[in-house]
């Protein structure tokens, strides 16, 4: 195996920035290629909330400027070194692009920033402009989601002359097709890229007469991938899935390839946990029992024993299977169940949920907000963990379940359907329970299958330990990232 030089661009990696599974998986995946030998650097923006986390950066011996739209835009490095992961980061400084409260929203009116376009070019400049800087030239530069998704086109353009990094090969990962980078055409000129990419039909960047970043990695990176195998072939298959990039897709389905994200159980394992009241094993469960008490108690809620606790950790979108729950909601809560929600989202499910809680007060406990301790707490402490998503690129919370012995009902779709087995009550094998169709119907069938299989509690507990004994780790997962990088580099 060829020891590479990777680069790792993303605009969200945990522990420094994150808003979901993209900052999770970038979090883990960096550390987990250097465990196999590879030297690996990962760049992101230095936002203005990295500094209370307490890491002690330094600054890099060098700074520039860089021209977007005509105007010299400041640029300043730090770097961080993890020693004991053998991994270093770099953060891209400028204030006025990334000093702002939130990632990519303005909080006060909800909105994408006017100017994300803008902020992610001049993102994407500089790690490449710090790359020749820093003479280390990576043998392949993986790039994530549009955030990162110009750093192909670069290379195939203003570095293409460039004959220190011009060779540099480059790997797209797709995390979430529903987020393209979507942008008016009019403003194509801070990409700093040939009009020619903006021509209809031909244009790698032009999407029905819009720029989408995401389109232009897709075209141009040398290799794509997605973060389940199910969803690499859904989102070929249909407008459904493929977000209108679906031809696309299929035209590069030759250097298309899913791979499934894995789990830090480092963090993620109830055995190690330290952020829940009491750790446990598949052999010895009074931790989760223990934990489910603890939870009620912190919600608020009648502790009892014979009702399934249902947790969900999510963005509140229709994406995640929202209007699903709200159109079965009183025949769910007809059931003897209890359930306790955390997330953000849409207004239209903030207000569903608070009046979902003033009807069922000793059922339901909203939390609208987001905190990591509790997504713990929520893991360990519930019963059941619900994702009826409509399509979920790979989900991690499932994943995080099954570690926990919280026994997963979820869609069959993308990463969900890869990862959870449907239990067959003939011959009691299994690890969760798996619907097909995307009505509220089918919700609410899979949901009794649950809860009647809880008053089982022999059978309950074979399904739960069956569910911790599976293995999600990194270690897969790096080694297959690591077999497509030699493949597209052709190094090995």
């Amino acid at each position: 195996m060829a020891r590479l030089k990777i680069l790792e661009v993303s605009s969200e990696v945990a522990p420094f920035a994150r808003t979901g599974g993209l900052g999770d998986v970038l979090g883990a995946l960096p550390r987990a290629l250097a465990r196999l030998g590879h030297d690996v650097r990962v760049c992101l923006p230095e936002y203005g909330t990295i500094g209370a986390l307490g890491y002690k950066l330094s600054s890099v011996d060098w700074s520039t400027a860089l021209h977007i739209g005509g105007k010299r835009v400041e640029l300043r490095v730090q770097k961080w070194r993890d020693s004991r992961a053998r991994v270093v980061y770099y953060f891209i400084g400028n204030d006025h692009f990334f000093d702002r409260p939130d990632l990519y929203r303005d909080l006060s009116s909800g909105k994408d920033y006017s100017d994300n376009d803008e902020r992610f070019v001049f993102f994407n400049r500089a790690v490449l402009q710090l790359v020749r800087m820093l003479e280390w030239k990576p043998d392949l530069i993986h790039v994530h989601d549009w955030q990162a998704s110009l750093i192909p086109a670069y290379l195939k353009t203003v570095y293409s002359d460039d004959s220190f990094i011009a060779g540099t090969k480059t790997v797209l990962t797709i995390h979430n097709l529903g987020y393209q980078g979507a942008f008016d055409s009019k403003r194509f000129a801070l990409l700093g890229l040939p009009d020619e990419y903006l021509y209809a039909i031909t244009g790698p960047f032009e999407f029905f007469g819009d720029i989408s970043f995401l389109k232009g990695g897709i075209v141009l990176a040398d290799a794509i991938t997605t973060v389940s195998p199910r969803y690499a072939q859904e989102i070929q298959s249909s407008e459904e899935f493929g977000a209108g990039l679906e031809g696309i897709l299929l035209q590069r389905r030759d250097n298309l390839r899913g791979i499934l994200n894995g789990v830090d159980y480092s963090i993620w394992s109830p055995s190690r946990d330290k952020k829940i009241p009491h750790r446990y094993t598949p052999a010895n469960l009074s931790g989760k029992r223990a934990d489910r008490v603890e939870l009620l108690r912190k919600a608020n809620l009648p502790i009892r024993e014979k009702a399934p606790l249902i947790g969900m950790i999510s963005r509140l979108a229709d994406q995640k299977g929202w209007d699903l729950i709200a159109e079965a909601a009183d025949q769910l809560f007809a059931m003897d169940l209890q359930m306790i929600v955390l997330g953000t989202g849409e207004e239209k499910y903030h207000r569903f949920l608070e009046g979902l809680q003033r009807k069922y007060p000793d059922k339901v406990r909203v939390y609208l907000t987001f905190d990591d301790t509790l997504a713990h707490w929520i893991e360990a402490g519930a019963d059941i963990f619900l994702m009826p998503s409509r399509y979920e690129p790979c989900g991690l919370n499932q994943m995080y379940s099954l570690k926990y012995g919280t026994v997963p009902v979820v869609r069959a779709v993308g990463g969900l359907v890869d990862t959870v087995v449907d239990y067959n009550e003939t011959t009691g094998e299994g690890t969760g329970f798996v619907f097909d169709e995307y009505t509220s119907e089918a919700l609410v069938t899979t949901v009794k299958r649950a809860v009647d299989l809880f008053y089982h509690r022999r059978a309950w507990t074979k399904l739960m330990k069956a569910g911790m004994v599976q293995d999600f780790s990194w270690n897969k997962s790096a080694g297959e990232y690591a077999e497509l990088f030699e493949e597209v580099t052709g190094l090995s």
